[in-house]
């Protein structure tokens, strides 16, 4: 008999597992998807381009609040959890849910997923969102241009457009940005590569994207999103920790998930956590992967113009996925407002309007930053008036894009830079020396 199947997701592992997993497969219906962590991605449809001959008209996606209701109304007999940064608490509240109603729960292992490359594969994962992942790939790629390899960089997916058209993305220039009319948080993570002159692909079809990308590269690097595990089998699987978030890296899924697969752990940030966190991280990753390499690490943050903040009252805007699902209280933003010597940190709760005051009231541990939120037109104007209403002398923005080329708002915007430096050895100059050798041998 075939088995009626939902896929809980955030139009991201939930789309790859479907792709890779039960697309083909005729034992196999999958009736709806479930969104939940991202703005208005319910109501779509995956659509039958991409869905394949078994599912002409599509598939539906739903709210997850309406999972239990789906299930009965469908007699569905599994449902799989497809996304990430979940505390494993949370992972079983919803495994009992989905019992209760009448189904099966289940998890996808990573040898289901991750599709074989013709090129090596190095995947920069992490344990939880805003580790550093996209500081580390950097870095990790200049390493390699060093020695005169081509690189490309395969994102983790955020098609929160038409699927159809993002299909398969390139972006190479901040014209492409504009052309796949890209959100605020899919700027974050691809206009750093592009001001390193890196070419990203993301999308939807995996596979296709791998194909694409195997043509321009001697080396595929996958910059892993959220804590989802590598689409692609990996040869070197990179995995950043954060210590100011210590303890996260064995109570995440599928965070640990990653930690207990990786060759080599960054523990980012040490600079600025404190020591007894540092000592924690380590200490968890040696028991649970006692074989991985250990790298510490630091992200130092710069300004353009430090005497533009000291003394002055600032609003701090940071990278929205570390601060929302994240669970970061602040980032980047708010370490160079204190280190720099900003008068005061204005709160952003009483200037914020629309969707920006809703995401306020969603995240209420956020209290004196401002999440860099763009999911659409309506919400990037949200937040170009909530700055603009706010009463400060200059908005400091940690979010890894310009934010000024987003918005034009009435008061200067500081930007925060912040790039991957080892401390010590051993580095991650001589975990790619290791790898290299081995591909060479």
């Amino acid at each position: 008999m075939v088995r009626t199947v939902i896929i809980m997701g955030a139009a991201g592992m939930d789309f790859h597992t479907f792709n890779t997993v039960y697309r083909n497969d005729p034992d196999y219906k999958v009736k709806a998807f479930t969104a939940t962590q991202i703005p208005n991605i319910e109501g779509r449809t995956y659509p039958r381009e991409l869905a394949g001959s078994l599912y002409p008209d599509g598939i539906p996606t739903y709210p997850e609040e309406m999972l239990p209701e789906l299930i009965k109304k469908w007699s569905i007999d599994e449902v799989v959890l497809a996304y990430s940064d979940l505390p494993h608490e949370e992972v079983m509240h919803k495994a009992s849910l989905v019992q209760a109603a009448g189904a099966d729960f289940k998890l996808i292992g990573s040898e289901h997923v991750q599709i074989e490359s013709y090129r090596p594969v190095i995947s920069i994962c992490a344990v939880r969102t805003g580790c550093g992942k996209s500081q580390t790939t950097r870095r990790v790629v200049k390493l390699l241009r060093e020695k005169n390899y081509r690189i490309v960089v395969i994102r983790h997916p955020m098609p929160y457009g038409d699927l159809v058209k993002q299909t398969v993305q390139r972006f190479a220039t901040y014209e492409d940005l504009d052309r796949h009319e890209c959100t605020i948080e899919e700027r974050e993570e691809y206009e750093p590569h592009i001001d390193h002159g890196i070419v990203v692909y993301a999308g939807v079809d995996y596979k296709c994207i791998l194909r694409e990308a195997e043509k321009e590269a001697d080396i595929i690097l996958w910059d892993g999103g959220n804590n989802d595990i590598c689409f692609y089998k990996s040869d070197l699987h990179i995995v950043v920790t954060d210590p100011h978030r210590a303890g996260h890296e064995l109570r995440y899924y599928p965070g640990e998930t990653n930690l207990r697969m990786a060759d080599a752990v960054v523990i980012n940030k040490i600079a600025t956590a404190k020591p007894e966190y540092v000592a924690e991280v380590r200490e968890n990753i040696m028991r649970v992967n006692p074989e991985a390499i250990i790298v510490d690490a630091a992200s130092p943050l710069s300004v353009d113009e430090p005497d533009a903040i000291k003394g002055k009252r600032v609003l701090v805007v940071e990278d929205g996925p570390t601060v929302t699902h994240g669970g970061m209280a602040y980032g980047a933003g708010y370490l160079a407002a204190k280190r720099f010597g900003a008068g005061e940190i204005i709160s952003p709760l009483p200037f914020a309007i629309g969707s920006i005051k809703e995401t306020l009231e969603k995240f209420p541990h956020l209290k004196q930053v401002l999440p860099a939120m763009g999911y659409g037109k309506e919400q990037v104007n949200d937040l170009k008036e909530t700055l603009n209403k706010a009463d400060c002398d200059v908005v400091i923005a940690g979010t890894p894009i310009d934010l000024n080329r987003v918005v034009s708002i009435n008061k200067p915007i500081i930007r925060v830079r912040y790039e991957l430096e080892e401390i010590g050895r051993p580095n991650l100059k001589d975990v790619l020396k290791d790898f290299l050798n081995r591909e060479q041998a």
